[in-house]
């Protein structure tokens, strides 16, 4: 393992406490933080998403934060790329890459050695599909996925419209499903990876994220949503995110502002529960639970030396 990049991973689920974390630990590690968020690629968009500020950062150098217009489109393949480029760029200034996020799926993408199928590809039929959605509406093309990949197709919000007409093309193409990709790929490390899990006692962590939403709306959430809104973004991979769909549905008249906020809560509790299970799943972690205030700063001398003993590095 000694002779593969060294790379840091702290991943858990949303409002667990990464961010504070991370930055110290970058400044312990001589590090540089990549987001490993599929949503913080996007400009436009930073309350909701929870977006690291400049002040925040301390003087850190963070990469793959506003680099795509809320209308782009952006893959996990994409992201993979990215991301394994950035790392081979750090290591060249002798710095530590430090992912940090809660995308499982992206961020497992980059630490092994996962292959994707954007080869394939077929425009005709693809072109076919764009004007089924046209008019047949959106649910015709879904309930065509669902039929064939049920698995995938729970991951995928039928609004995606992109990732379902994907999803039908690779498997017009190839007679595979996104689910048979994934069961063929043989996960091999790529890094000498030191993979950080953060985790706290259900309620609490429920708690710091009802109370999250809360602050968001303080911060002017709405204003940052109805700005997408009247500039009719719609049908688009970042208007999926949690804290966008809800309130766009209270603009559409669809139910009260009180109700987008108590299903922007909700749906963010599920998230969190969504991402522990996937990361205790498909990653071998190792996990520090963070419930105790009152135990932080054992937890992150433990966290720090579980990173320096994995990669063999001293702390700063």
């Amino acid at each position: 393992m000694s002779d593969l990049q060294k790379l840091i991973v702290l991943i858990g689920p949303t409002a667990v406490g990464k961010t504070d974390l991370s930055i110290y630990l970058a400044k312990l590690f001589n590090g540089e933080i990549i987001s490993g968020d599929s949503m913080q690629i996007y400009k436009e968009m930073d309350i909701g998403t929870a977006k690291i500020s400049i002040e925040e950062m301390k003087g850190v150098p963070h990469h793959l934060i506003d680099i795509k217009e809320p209308e782009d489109s952006f893959s996990v393949a994409e992201f993979q790329q990215l991301v394994r480029s950035k790392i081979a760029e750090i290591h060249k200034r002798n710095a530590i890459p430090m992912i940090v996020g809660g995308t499982g799926l992206y961020i497992q993408s980059v630490i092994y050695d996962y292959q994707f199928s954007d080869d394939v590809g077929n425009d005709e039929f693809r072109k076919m599909l764009e004007m089924r959605a046209k008019t047949e509406g959106n649910m015709a093309l879904y309930n065509e996925f669902m039929a064939i990949d049920p698995i995938s197709a729970e991951k995928i919000h039928p609004n995606n419209i992109r990732r379902v007409i994907r999803a039908l093309e690779i498997f017009h193409c190839t007679g595979k499903t996104a689910s048979d990709y994934h069961q063929m790929q043989k996960p091999h490390l790529l890094y000498n990876v030191a993979l950080v899990g953060l985790t706290m006692e259900r309620e609490k962590l429920y708690n710091r994220i009802n109370r999250r939403v809360d602050i968001m709306m303080e911060k002017g959430l709405m204003e940052e949503v109805k700005k997408l809104y009247d500039a009719n973004l719609r049908d688009v991979q970042s208007i999926q995110a949690i804290g966008y769909k809800e309130l766009y549905a209270y603009f559409d008249g669809e139910i009260t502002l009180d109700e987008a906020v108590e299903r922007l809560k909700q749906n963010s509790r599920n998230y969190a529960k969504r991402q522990l299970t996937w990361f205790r799943n498909k990653m071998d972690v190792t996990w520090f639970d963070m419930t105790e205030a009152s135990e932080r700063s054992k937890k992150i001398k433990e966290i720090s030396n579980f990173i320096a003993g994995k990669l063999q590095v001293k702390i700063e």
